[in-house]
């Protein structure tokens, strides 16, 4: 059984205050963040290949350089681009496959240094259960081999029409928790479609939903359903979303412990000093969370600098 947790993103330059990794997690601004961020977890979720200003430049060579950034047992869960499911909505008719095909071409490297973990295809929340008929003819057509993951933002596909047709095409149904506003709750039970399960951890604000840290407490839940879907699936990977100012390498690392991982010395101190640096510069943990903060403290070595 592999189970595999890790971060939605890790190109984080910016400092804390604007949103970004360097100080918190990262060391400094020059740091080689892909291959930093190895060193703490054995897969990462890419989603820059989702936004065509950035996909657009990005080769075949982008993906090679990823592969020597990163050690062997290494994985990479990538995001198909918008075009295929925002703009051509998995309309086969409007070559919906045809730009799948060659997205999976750039990707390649990935794949042939077995550093491929899952292809993500997220849906906008416009998309509903009325697509229901080009959502199976694209699933239909896709190429063979890879882990597909699905995920639904539109409340109308909670029927059992959708699960039945990802088990047939071994396509795991994404699992998230979300703000309750989105009214996405039938997503964060256990959805076993396929022979891999897939997992993202968005955040529970309404607004600036990216920017927010879970508690243990909130976390606990998750803990136990990941558990109990790793012993129906061999593969389970999950991803948090919620980087903003490096909240999702907190969550992450905790949730490693939390699912019986003994953390090394190296992470014990990230995370550490990730909380640290939280309560000292953003003021931003609520109360529940202080006091999550200083129990785990009291269980690793302080930090001197």
């Amino acid at each position: 059984m592999a189970l595999r947790i890790g971060c939605s993103g890790w190109s984080y330059a910016d400092s804390t205050e604007k949103g970004g990794w360097t100080k918190i997690f990262y060391p400094n601004i020059n740091t080689k963040r892909l291959q930093y961020y190895s060193q703490f977890f054995d897969t990462v979720e890419m989603d820059a290949t989702f936004y065509e200003k950035f996909y657009k430049y990005m080769t075949k060579e982008t993906f090679v350089n990823m592969n020597k950034a990163t050690p062997d047992n290494f994985q990479f869960s990538v995001k198909v681009p918008e075009t295929v499911t925002h703009d051509k909505r998995l309309d086969v008719k409007k070559e919906a496959i045809i730009h799948l095909e060659e997205f999976l071409e750039k990707i390649s490297p990935l794949r042939t240094s077995n550093k491929l973990g899952a292809v993500l295809i997220q849906l906008p929340p416009s998309f509903t259960v009325r697509e229901f008929k080009n959502t199976e003819q694209f699933l239909d057509r896709l190429p063979t081999g890879y882990d597909y993951a699905i995920e639904f933002r539109n409340p109308s596909w909670n029927t059992e029409g959708p699960w039945e047709m990802l088990k047939h095409y071994n396509i795991a149904a994404v699992m998230t928790d979300s703000p309750e506003q989105d009214k996405l709750q039938f997503l964060s039970e256990p959805i076993i479609t396929a022979a891999h399960s897939f997992i993202r951890w968005h955040g529970r604000n309404v607004k600036h939903r990216y920017n927010y840290l879970y508690s243990r407490e909130e976390l606990k839940p998750w803990a136990e359903k990941v558990k109990k879907i790793s012993q129906e699936t061999p593969v389970v990977r999950g991803y948090f979303n919620n980087h903003y100012g490096a909240k999702a390498v907190v969550n992450a690392l905790e949730f490693k412990e939390m699912l019986g991982n003994i953390l090394s010395e190296k992470e014990k101190i990230a995370l550490n000093h990730a909380r640290s640096y939280m309560l000292q510069n953003s003021g931003q943990l609520t109360s529940d969370k202080v006091e999550s903060y200083f129990s785990y403290r009291q269980k690793i070595p302080k930090v001197h600098n």
